[in-house]
């Protein structure tokens, strides 16, 4: 079996992980502390993960928040159960940047998509990957 998990790079990881909890219903499953200081961290979405960790200098990959790139380098896609207007109405609420309100697409899917606190792009949808008719 196998699995794909997105790694995102926080400023402040602690208040991300709380962010992530109240905007997008994400689940804190595993947090890593040094000093006390969140090091890296697991957060669930049903059956799906992503993992974040602290923006440092980081020779290593590179990875830094969108906070010190000037941009974005992913976007993250989160199909979504239920109702579509409801994710987005919560995740504005929470501060969420909302790019592309939500709109219904030609293949049939319904979406939006936002920018979080540090400003990491997600997409939400109703397209789960399934071949659409």
């Amino acid at each position: 079996m196998t699995k794909l998990f997105s790694t995102l790079r926080y400023r402040d990881p602690r208040a991300a992980i709380d962010w992530l909890e109240q905007a997008f219903q994400f689940q804190r499953h595993f947090v890593a502390e040094e000093a006390g200081e969140v090091v890296h961290a697991q957060m669930r979405f049903g059956d799906d993960m992503i993992m974040l960790g602290p923006d440092h200098a980081d020779d290593k990959y590179g990875m830094h928040s969108p906070l010190g790139l000037n941009g974005t380098n992913q976007c993250v896609y989160v199909a979504v159960v239920g109702d579509l207007d409801e994710a987005a109405d919560r995740a504005r609420s929470a501060g969420a940047t909302i790019v592309t309100p939500p709109y219904d697409t030609p293949y049939g899917s319904r979406e939006f998509s936002c920018k979080d606190l540090e400003g990491h792009v997600w997409s939400f949808g109703t397209y789960a990957g399934e071949p659409l008719a």
